[in-house]
Formats: structure tokens, C-alpha cells, sequence
């Protein structure tokens, strides 16, 4: 059984003041657990039922400790309303600092509050081969559990940084696309050559004045209806999608 201990922790975790403080966050889900084990995350405790331990018996030497338990204390401690299978917490990892690399597409986010809405921009980012999204501190925490449910292992690929975006957008050496109602249509840009920032904003309120002043190359995705604006998930899909054909990707 999952311990009192535990079950304190992992609820906590929930919250992004303890994920900060702990340096934790959790994993849920038996395809999302045998991806990071995969991957040689540090899992600093798996707990899984006794027919997931009897399926994948390596899962047990994986982890730092490992906890068999039933379905239903999984469903307990954490936010998938049906989860038979295992749930891992998992050491945040501590990323390097950002570098601009030359001919290289980077994502930057501005105020970005939906779970769900980053966990697919980090999806969408692991198709399309980019590596890093930059993302302003107001932006959600990428170790949210809706967040790692949504980008499924993708999160796993792609390097999420936080900070103030205006330093490294000024000093930018690519071209910094931003999306805009009233930009260029990003089906027929020009482009000196492939590579830059893509900055996406705010769900409600787009790209602040401040992020907005250093944008040099305001594109959009023209509309041939009536709606009145787009998912910033499926914005950035079209965005992403036209930039690389247009680069020759």
C-alpha cells in the first residue's frame, strides 16, 4: 500500500510551491511511467499494482523504491480519474542554460495559464523537432500534472525555460516571429533563411507590450470564417507547420 508519508507527498505535489520546494513532480499512467523509466529519469519511487509489477518485473529495479499497491490508492494521490497501472515521482530535472543555435526553431510562450494548452504546444513542439520552449515566469508550471498528462511523453524531449523572455529575444541573433491578428500571413513569407523564435501569447490578451516590442516580424494565420480567434494549441500547430515548409524542412 501506498504509505501515509507518500500519499502526503504526492498529493502535495500537486501544488507548484511544493513541486518547487521538493524538487518533485509525478508521473501517472502506465504508458507515461515506462516512457520515463525508459528514458532514465530518476524516479524516486514507482508505485504500481500487482498485475503492472507482474507485467513489467524490470520496472521493480528501475526506481529507487518501488511500492506495489491497488488501483484505487492510485486514483486517490493522483488526478487520473481511472489509473490501473502506476504512478512515479520522478526528480525534476535542472537544465542547462538556454543557447541560441543558428538555423534552430525555438518556441517562446508569454503568460500561457492552460495546462492543457501548454501540454499540447509541448507535443507540437516534439513533432516538429524543436527543443527548447522558452517561457515567461507567469507561464504555467510545466511539471502541472494536467501539463505532463497532456504532452504525454513529450515533455520527455522537449527543454521548457523560464525567466524573463526580453533579454534573450533582444539579443537575439534569428529573426523573432510573433503571432498577431494583423501580422503577415504566415502561408506566404519570405524567409532570409530557416530558424528563429516563434512567440505565442497570452490565451485571452495575446502578446504583451513588453514581449511584443521585440518582435521584429509579425506573421498571423489568416481566416477565411467567422471565428474569432484560435486555440493557442492549434495556432501554434499552423504557425510551426507553415514556418518549416516554408524553411524547407
Amino acid at each position: 500500500m501506498i504509505s501515509q508519508k507518500w500519499s502526503k507527498l504526492i498529493k502535495s505535489l500537486h501544488l507548484k510551491k511544493f513541486r518547487k520546494a521538493e524538487q518533485l513532480f509525478f508521473v501517472e499512467g502506465e504508458k507515461a511511467v515506462l516512457e520515463v523509466l525508459a528514458a532514465h529519469w530518476p524516479v524516486k519511487a514507482l508505485f504500481g499494482t500487482a498485475d503492472f509489477f507482474d507485467r513489467f518485473p524490470e520496472t521493480a529495479y528501475a526506481a529507487e523504491m518501488s511500492h506495489p499497491c491497488s488501483a484505487s490508492e492510485l486514483e486517490q494521490v493522483g488526478t487520473f480519474t481511472s489509473n490501473n497501472a502506476a504512478l512515479a515521482v520522478v526528480a525534476i530535472p535542472q537544465y542547462a542554460p538556454f543557447a541560441e543555435t543558428a538555423g534552430e526553431w525555438t518556441l517562446v510562450l508569454d503568460n500561457v495559464n492552460d495546462p492543457g494548452n501548454l501540454g499540447t504546444i509541448i507535443r507540437i513542439a516534439d513533432w516538429y523537432g524543436i527543443r527548447h520552449i522558452l517561457c515567461s515566469a507567469d507561464t504555467v508550471d510545466a511539471f502541472n500534472p494536467k501539463v505532463i498528462a497532456s504532452a504525454k511523453g513529450s515533455f520527455l524531449r522537449v527543454k521548457l525555460h523560464y525567466g524573463d523572455l526580453t533579454p534573450v529575444l533582444n539579443q537575439a541573433q534569428q529573426a523573432v516571429y510573433g503571432a498577431f491578428l494583423d501580422g503577415d500571413s504566415v502561408h506566404q513569407l519570405a524567409l532570409a533563411k530557416p530558424g528563429g523564435f516563434i512567440v505565442l501569447g497570452n490565451e485571452a490578451n495575446g502578446i504583451s507590450d513588453a514581449i511584443a516590442a521585440c518582435v521584429n516580424r509579425r506573421i498571423t494565420i489568416p481566416a477565411f470564417g467567422q471565428a474569432e480567434s484560435l486555440n493557442v494549441g492549434i495556432a501554434s500547430a499552423v504557425i510551426v507547420d507553415n514556418l518549416l515548409r516554408l524553411s524547407g524542412k
